[in-house]
């Protein structure tokens, strides 16, 4: 019974290192092709906005309340659907 059970849990690491490294390839791929389309839209849509100095939007105006990081509006509110 141990033999088997060591059995099991080194096939089941196995797999999962395996599915960790193959994961990771794949959204990096995904983050550099939306990444690419997000960048023209925050500076088409609101050149206005008041921006930090790292570029991400200040909190503290009004107008930058329902703005997420990279600058685009917020789905989560009513006003931006």
């Amino acid at each position: 019974m141990k033999k088997f059970l060591t059995a099991m849990s080194i096939v089941l690491g196995l797999g999962l290192a395996t599915a960790q490294q193959t994961a990771p390839a794949a959204k990096a791929t995904v983050k550099q092709t939306t990444k690419t389309s997000k960048v023209t839209k925050p500076e088409a849509a609101k050149p206005a906005t008041k921006l930090k100095k790292d570029g991400t939007p200040d909190k503290r105006y009004k107008e930058n309340q329902k703005l997420k990081k990279d600058g685009t509006p917020d789905k989560r509110y009513k006003a931006n659907k």
